[in-house]
């Protein structure tokens, strides 16, 4: 099978109106299953290509989302440009937007504008929190869903300020629910022949995640707060312990778990001990028993400790940072990454996309310079108006 037309999405246009992360990622996801994605960026490009970032125009945060794009410079204050933008829109079978609500309508690149005109077009709109009510026109980014939604009061030390999950993890599942969504779409214009609005704000999508504190709370009376490493209610749950060269995570609070967890260990008696012979005398003991492990764990390296607690089926993890965990992805499961080059002809390593469908090949692709395609996609549309006349 040619390998240009083996992906799911091949023959699919997608135009994307996106900044920074939630539509860029998402816009990525679908580039992936093989749809063709034209970006289409302001004059100074999409804001990610600079943030945090002035040595070139491929910052990390635009590297990240955009490969296998081609790069569209429209400049939405200028009336032919608007109408280029608009031409784009209307051919496209999806359009990514992640403007305030009112931006696209200003320029007639509406959802309802758009698909008054082309029923067929799929739009999705993303946003910070959603599209009617007092907060609809305020600036959404992923620190303030977090913090409006429960994530940081949960997320930290007990001890410490509430604090943002490390990186843009709100953006990401904006991301995920958006393609999920976008497929979800295709699906029902397949069946009824009809597109489709989709509405996402990323307060909805931060919401969502918490569903298990929102039932524990709902259930309990108890407000759930911030623990740190380790689950409030379990032991060893997501506990933190050192060994000798690093630390490992390791859940093992199921009673026949903890029981393998400590033979593995060499410490048979612990399951019999009364501070340790239930869950519930374990949560009451936790730093007993962390001290206990952490003795049995001393003499190994975490990656030996790892080995040896997963042969015995006890679920654990070694605690790396971002290098350690891009090495170990480089030596054990190099085919689960891709390759994204630099105009300058750098070449970055980033994981594949975490979908495995019949044997469709894993994709990397290049990012586009700032308007790298704007003259050979307008000439394009321009030849397809011509054809329709």
């Amino acid at each position: 099978m040619n390998m240009s037309t083996s992906r799911p999405l091949h023959g699919l246009r997608v135009v994307e109106f996106g900044q920074y992360i939630a539509v860029p990622a998402a816009a990525q996801v679908l580039a992936d299953l093989g749809a063709d994605v034209i970006k289409v960026e302001p004059p100074g490009g999409d804001a990610s290509r600079h943030a945090g970032w002035s040595a070139d125009d491929c910052g990390p945060m635009f590297c990240a989302f955009n490969r296998g794009k081609q790069s569209v410079v429209l400049d939405l204050r200028n009336a032919a440009d608007v109408a280029a933008a608009r031409e784009l829109a209307l051919s496209a079978d999806i359009v990514l937007q992640n403007a305030r609500p009112g931006v696209m309508e200003k320029f007639g690149l509406g959802a309802e504008q758009l698909r008054a005109v082309q029923p067929r077009l799929i739009y999705a709109s993303v946003n910070g929190f959603g599209d009617a009510g007092a907060d609809a026109t305020r600036p959404g980014l992923d620190v303030a869903a977090q913090a409006e939604s429960g994530i940081m009061a949960l997320n930290g030390d007990a001890h410490a300020d509430p604090t943002r999950v490390g990186f843009t993890v709100v953006d990401m599942m904006a991301a995920r629910t958006l393609s999920t969504a976008a497929l979800a779409a295709l699906v029902q214009r397949g069946i009824g022949g009809n597109g489709a609005h989709i509405r996402i704000s990323l307060i909805d999508v931060a919401l969502d995640m918490l569903a298990h504190p929102w039932a524990e709370y709902q259930l309990t009376g108890e407000v759930p707060s911030r623990c740190g490493n380790g689950q409030a209610t379990m032991a060893p749950a997501a506990d933190v312990l050192d060994t000798g060269d690093g630390k490992l995570v390791v859940s093992a609070y199921v009673q026949d778990h903890f029981a393998r967890l400590c033979n593995c260990l060499d410490r048979p008696d612990m399951p019999a001990d009364p501070r340790f012979c239930d869950n519930t005398a374990r949560v009451a003991n936790r730093s007993a028993l962390r001290a206990a492990l952490t003795e049995a764990l001393a003499g190994m390296s975490a990656d030996a400790a790892c080995a040896k607690l997963t042969r015995a089926g006890v679920v654990c993890g070694v605690v790396r940072d971002v290098d350690g965990a891009l090495e170990h992805a480089r030596a054990n499961m190099p085919e689960r990454l891709v390759t994204a080059t630099t105009p300058d002809e750098r070449e970055l390593c980033f994981p594949a996309l975490p979908i495995s469908i019949d044997q469709m090949p894993r994709q990397g692709g290049a990012l586009p310079a700032l308007g790298e395609h704007t003259a050979s996609v307008i000439a394009s549309l321009a030849k397809a108006c011509s054809k329709a006349a």
